[in-house]
């Protein structure tokens, strides 16, 4: 007689992860079909008796409304040897500012996080745990040593983004298996005097779709969870490459660019690629009411109904409050209601957040300054957003937005306005959230985030453009911070807007 004993999954995961050994691996980064290189990243595999250590590294130069904005991604992650977290930190270096975050596994129940947004002293904060911290980075080696490498598997999982910082439902589908050529090696044409590929190797490799609110990223991933090739939802796609050609030829491109004056990156103008023709002429500034029809994408999980917005099968119709500002007609509910406005429902709205200090004695003092004396909802939302428009220099910039440092730099894009705007108004206990979706400017639709303030109703501000209200050429899809405005990807490239009826002044 004999007994076979299953071994958990945890102790099958642990054997499994002892074949994963040191390396590195080099992809280089494009945009658009046929666009040339324009950043580089790495990925690291360092082994010890007690686990991994793996460290990510990607490096972008993005051109924004005509300047190349330098943009780095960096990780470091801690796992045991049966791919549980430990400790990570990452970071995000940008012309707009500097973001990181590190974390520590405390037993099983507790994530230690501090978190550096420019703030000076890093915020300090626990998060309760209920399960394993799965890290976005690690998902393809997490199905590779887990043996989940199974087309027509689907997953659901819970995985942790340390730059959004928050948890995110997400649902990986294995959709195909296949043979795919990689190169291992690199010779110098000396009459290009570039780095080329040689030595083509050929690699057993499985394609994975990461799905999340509507938005997918396709990879293929080889039998050690390493990703061979990989693309996104914004057009960048990362090829596996050698060394050579994946980081030396970008750095000796980087030279010529410099050298002739900082032209242009290889992958296009990234705000204008992803705009959104309008097919009409409007006069925005003082628009009352929009009406357009939606094509080409599911509307489910956009928050596209509610205040001024109505949701009629596929038309959207936008009309601006009434009442507010100099816009004549009856004002809303709370608009002469005398702040603090305290209302349990609206407790997240009226609460601090990681890269939203309202509670810090620098955004109180302003905010406090700004107002004056005034104390009613509505008048105070117009001087903040006045006081914000005023101060700040309109500068497009990639990064992560901080109030405080937003505060102390005075300037940026529609994200630093709506950053600082939300956390000033917070402050005063006026409730405020960041909203997010397409804005109409000179002929195009163009991705735009502005506050919205409770005054009885959430009423659309933009300190960006200078309008109280904001008028009915905003067309709010998502509302909440930037885990929520990844959602407007899967309206890249798809999605269809057709201007049907609008109206200018104050009638709707």
């Amino acid at each position: 007689m004999r007994r076979v004993y299953f071994p958990s999954s945890a102790t099958q995961i642990r054997e499994a992860a002892l074949t994963v050994g040191p390396g590195a691996l080099f992809y280089s980064i494009t945009m658009g079909p046929g666009g040339g290189p324009i950043g580089y990243a790495s990925t690291t595999v360092d082994t010890n008796p007690s686990g991994l250590l793996v460290r990510d590294l990607m490096r972008l130069d993005l051109q924004v409304m005509g300047r190349v904005q330098r943009t780095e991604l960096t990780s470091e992650i801690h796992l045991t040897r049966d791919l549980r977290l430990t400790r990570f930190v990452a970071s995000l270096d940008a012309p707009g500012g500097a973001f990181r975050a590190a974390g520590t596994v405390r037993g099983d129940t507790a994530l230690d996080l501090a978190i550096d947004a420019g703030a000076g002293e890093p915020e300090r904060t626990r998060l309760r745990l209920d399960h394993p911290i799965l890290m976005t980075t690690m998902l393809p080696l997490q199905l590779a040593v887990g043996r989940q490498l199974t087309v027509g598997r689907s997953y659901a999982l819970r995985m942790f983004d340390p730059i959004l910082m928050e948890e995110r439902d997400v649902t990986v589908r294995v959709l195909a298996e296949s043979t795919l050529v990689v190169s291992d090696s690199a010779r110098r044409d000396t009459v290009a005097h570039r780095w080329v590929p040689v030595l083509p190797d050929t690699l057993r490799a499985w394609k994975v779709r990461e799905e999340y609110a509507g938005v997918a990223t396709d990879s293929w991933i080889d039998r050690q969870g390493r990703v061979v090739r990989a693309t996104s939802p914004l057009g960048f796609t990362m090829q596996r490459e050698p060394f050579e050609v994946a980081v030396e030829n970008w750095r000796r491109d980087e030279e010529r660019r410099l050298a002739a004056g900082g032209a242009a990156a290889g992958g296009g103008d990234l705000v204008t690629a992803t705009a959104v023709a309008a097919g009409a002429p409007l006069a925005p500034g003082s628009l009352a009411r929009l009406a357009v029809v939606i094509r080409d994408v599911g509307l489910a999980g956009f928050a596209l109904a509610g205040g001024r917005q109505t949701l009629a099968g596929d038309t959207l119709t936008v009309r601006r409050e009434a009442g507010v500002g100099d816009v004549p007609g009856t004002p809303p509910p709370l608009y002469q209601a005398r702040l603090p406005i305290r209302d349990t429902a609206l407790a997240r709205d009226l609460a601090p957040e990681p890269l939203i200090q309202s509670d810090d004695p620098r955004i109180q003092a302003q905010a406090r300054q700004i107002a004056g004396r005034e104390r009613r909802a509505g008048p105070v939302a117009g001087l903040l957003e006045r006081w914000v428009h005023d101060h700040l220099k309109k500068e497009v910039t990639v990064g992560v937005p901080s109030a405080v440092q937003v505060l102390a730099d005075r300037r940026g894009d529609c994200n630093e306005h709506t950053v600082l705007y939300v956390a000033l108004a917070r402050a005063l206990g006026l409730p405020a959230r960041a909203a997010a979706g397409l804005v109409y400017l000179d002929g195009r639709f163009y991705y735009h985030a502005w506050p919205e303030v409770w005054l009885g109703t959430w009423v659309a501000v933009d300190p960006t453009f200078g309008e109280f209200p904001a008028d009915a050429a905003h067309l709010r899809f998502v509302t909440g911070g930037l885990a929520r405005q990844v959602a407007l990807l899967r309206l890249i490239g798809r999605v269809r807007v057709s201007i049907v009826g609008a109206a200018g002044g104050g009638g709707s």
